[in-house]
């Protein structure tokens, strides 16, 4: 069970790092990840998602409706990935 929705606004405790929630994962031994997607650019490139414990992280805000990126057809389509 997750208590931190998709697309909110998020700052890991521990590193500063802001951003969206943009997954979330379950694991095996009962610990709960969060990948937070930084909406800042470090010299004008992206920085990656990073993954968080649950309780690391710190709400801040609304941030953004998943509604709101949601696309027709769901997946994901990654060249890199086959």
């Amino acid at each position: 069970m997750f208590i931190h929705e998709l697309g909110l606004k998020a700052k890991d405790k521990i590193t500063g790092i802001e951003g969206i929630i943009v997954g979330r994962c379950e694991h095996l031994f009962g610990c709960n990840t969060y990948g937070i997607a930084p909406q800042k650019t470090k010299e004008g490139k992206r920085l990656d998602t990073e993954w968080f414990d649950e309780g690391r992280i710190e709400i801040i805000g609304k941030g953004i409706e998943p509604s709101k990126v949601k696309v027709e057809k769901p997946g994901c389509d990654y060249r890199e990935h086959p």
